[in-house]
């Protein structure tokens, strides 16, 4: 493994410091939420090795009401990144080939690349929407491919697959003989359609997820990986024993009520977050020097500047953060710095519309 830090991290807003940003556009996640917003006080509770699969009260939690997927197909981890190393580290070698969508989450193309194995980018198009093309997908897979890997919804463009689309995907896996990963840790926020969890459609399509985009919560690190196979999930727990052995009850403990209030919290964010979207749009409408795809999930977008900002983009992120705003840099995703991801469900309104603002002055110099 030949780890090198990426610039999504070294650039986050906890490294630079939150004091630092008056409006934080760059947040991928809805507003951090306390133990008191969330009506929860912490039982005095045995701090021992938890069930290293995770609880089976949360666990049951994840999957309840969902066809084909049973408390068994689930595996606690650290936060959807703790997933999505398990499953790089546990498939792939530098003997295996990964066909793995672009722009993405940084660790959905770090993780693999320290391990060095051979990589095929399914590059996003703007001017296609962002859409994902099946049939490019289908030119880049070979016999050997191990593992397709793709978001839905998707960060940093907040674009979401059809219904068909997913599991024309799987299909396509599975007459490869190769393993689907969906990083779908927006899911909770799909704004417009709902898909069914992914690793509903077969053995061969692993899930990810996690309560930290959707519920605000990034501080408990909790995450997990669904798949109905029995052998992958053998080598999943295996790989989680080998690197933390169990999940902290205390986090256990506030997914599971969380995970009980679910449907409450949901529906007031979900309310919430069209209302942000609609403000985003509106602002974006009238703003002539940016363009974008409108987001159907999630709670970020990823606008791209009609023309170079007056000094060039660097002189432009510059001017941004003189005046107090933050936003997530395309270089965080390979992409040029004419794009970057808006995140509008982590300020408040207020912060959010102030932001807004001072990105159209910064555009102009």
């Amino acid at each position: 493994m030949q780890y090198l830090r990426m610039p999504i991290e070294v650039e986050s807003p906890e490294e630079l410091g939150y004091s630092t940003i008056k409006n934080n556009l760059s947040e991928s996640s809805v507003t951090d939420q306390s133990l008191s917003d969330l009506g929860l006080v912490l039982p005095d509770m045995k701090l021992f090795y938890n069930e290293h699969r995770g609880s089976v009260q949360l666990r049951k939690l994840i999957v309840e009401g969902v066809a084909n997927l049973s408390v068994a197909d689930v595996l606690i981890t650290e936060g959807a990144a703790g997933a999505l190393f398990i499953i790089s580290t546990a498939l792939l070698s530098a003997r295996d080939h990964l066909v793995v969508v672009r722009p993405n989450y940084a660790t959905n193309i770090e993780t693999p690349r320290a391990i060095g194995c051979e990589i095929s980018f399914l590059d996003l198009s703007f001017d296609d929407g962002f859409r994902l093309d099946i049939a490019a997908l289908r030119a880049l897979v070979r016999p050997e491919t191990k593992v397709i890997s793709i978001t839905c919804p998707h960060n940093p463009t907040g674009v979401m697959l059809s219904e068909s689309e997913l599991k024309q995907v799987a299909d396509l896996a599975k007459e490869n003989g190769s393993y689907l990963v969906v990083d779908e840790t927006y899911r909770d926020l799909s704004l417009d359609t709902v898909l069914p969890i992914a690793a509903s459609l077969g053995p061969h399509v692993v899930s990810v997820s996690s309560l930290s985009k959707a519920y605000g919560v990034p501080g408990i690190r909790l995450g997990w990986l669904i798949t109905s196979n029995p052998q992958l999930q053998e080598i999943f727990l295996a790989a989680k024993e080998q690197i933390t052995i169990c999940g902290a009850v205390i986090h256990e403990w506030i997914g599971e009520n969380i995970l009980l209030q679910r449907k409450a919290i949901l529906d007031l964010r979900l309310k919430e977050m069209h209302r942000r979207r609609q403000i985003v749009e509106d602002w974006i409408t009238s703003e002539d020097l940016l363009e974008w795809v409108r987001p159907s999930g999630g709670v970020v977008c990823f606008p791209r500047t009609r023309a170079t900002p007056p000094g060039g983009t660097e002189a432009f992120y510059k001017r941004l953060m003189e005046r107090g705003t933050y936003v997530g840099a395309g270089r965080w995703f390979e992409m040029p710095d004419t794009y970057f991801r808006l995140g509008y469900g982590w300020p408040s309104a207020d912060e959010l519309e102030q932001g807004l603002q001072t990105i159209s002055q910064a555009l102009r110099g």
